[in-house]
């Protein structure tokens, strides 16, 4: 589906709003569309099934990968006290299993069949549209549009299937990788102090982010912060295709790398599986800076996202020796 774009964008000179310490970066995440250039990254429009049968061929299981952040568009409600809060969704990942039984089954799903949707590498990625126009949309319509839109791609997929391993090698590896936190430079700390001496509503003149960030740096240059901290990666083998997951949210082209550099046909990533660290940038995107590197959003040093490649990579080539 053509439902995916590169957040993050370069800016015409003079238009770059400065970031919480009060710095310009090179990129700006969601701007305004009158200043911008060109995007700074990539986007990943492929999405992957993987159709799961009985021995009598009946329909089991779908797991589908899409690199796409949360469409939104969910509506507030007002609670008793009259206070508007945000209602809770599944966005299009929950209305995408609802509607792929009836794209597998028509007007007779199969029954006890479990569709999946999974979020790909779409840290940077999402639903909004930048140089063009959309019409307006009421609640949940436009995460009905991006469900529909990738219930019909996976279908045509799956009717694309000439043959199904019967029996597929299942294997599951993973590590815990210590990671190593950021150390925020001396200009940060000497930014970030200056900053907290200021004024609440001076801070957010400057950026809406600017007290949670300054007090991150605080916070990281502590010296009894700790140096590094374990998460938690899988690589999973089925069949001929393999899933790796990863607890963050995943820059695009950190899955674009895994996919191109894995010894499988096909390879889904899996993003904020088996926790939540914030966004995972690849090195280039750190230099740019821009939201999704801000130290709070962004936590571990810039090369981490290299050692987790590194370490994906070696257990799919282990996955991918077994016989």
């Amino acid at each position: 589906p053509t439902e995916v774009r590169n957040r993050r964008w370069f800016l015409k000179p003079g238009t770059m709003p400065p970031n919480p310490l009060g710095e310009k970066d090179q990129v700006k995440t969601n701007a305004n569309r009158n200043h911008l250039v060109k995007p700074a990254g990539p986007i990943d429009p492929e999405l992957c099934v993987i159709d799961v049968r009985t021995n009598r061929n009946k329909p089991l299981a779908l797991i589908a990968n899409y690199a796409l952040h949360y469409v939104g568009g969910i509506p507030k409600v007002k609670e008793e006290n009259g206070r508007l809060v945000g209602m809770a969704s599944a966005d299009y990942f929950g209305e995408f299993s609802r509607v792929m039984p009836y794209r597998i089954g028509g007007t007779n799903p199969p029954e006890d069949f479990v569709a999946l949707m999974t979020n790909g590498a779409s840290g940077d990625i999402n639903n909004l549209v930048f140089t063009g126009t959309r019409a307006p949309r009421s609640p949940f319509e436009q995460v009905r549009i991006v469900a529909s839109k990738a219930a019909d791609t996976a279908w045509r997929a799956v009717k694309k299937i000439e043959n199904y391993d019967d029996k597929p090698i299942v294997a599951v590896l993973q590590r815990e990788v210590d990671l190593p936190y950021r150390k925020p430079a001396k200009r940060e700390i000497i930014l970030a102090e200056g900053l907290l001496k200021k004024s609440s509503k001076e801070r957010n003149e400057i950026n809406k982010r600017t007290t949670s960030v300054a007090n991150r740096v605080i916070e990281y240059s502590n010296p009894d912060h700790p140096e590094t901290e374990p998460v938690l990666i899988q690589a999973i083998r089925i069949g001929e295709q393999a899933i790796v997951s990863i607890p963050f949210e995943v820059l695009v082209e950190i899955g674009l790398e895994i996919k191109e550099k894995s010894p499988f046909e096909r390879t889904l990533l899996i993003a904020l599986a088996n926790g939540g660290y914030g966004y995972l940038p690849p090195p280039n995107q750190h230099k740019l800076g821009g939201y999704e590197t801000w130290l709070g959003t962004s936590r571990f040093q810039p090369r981490s996202s290299d050692l987790l490649i590194k370490h994906l990579l070696e257990m799919l080539e282990d996955l991918k020796k077994l016989k």
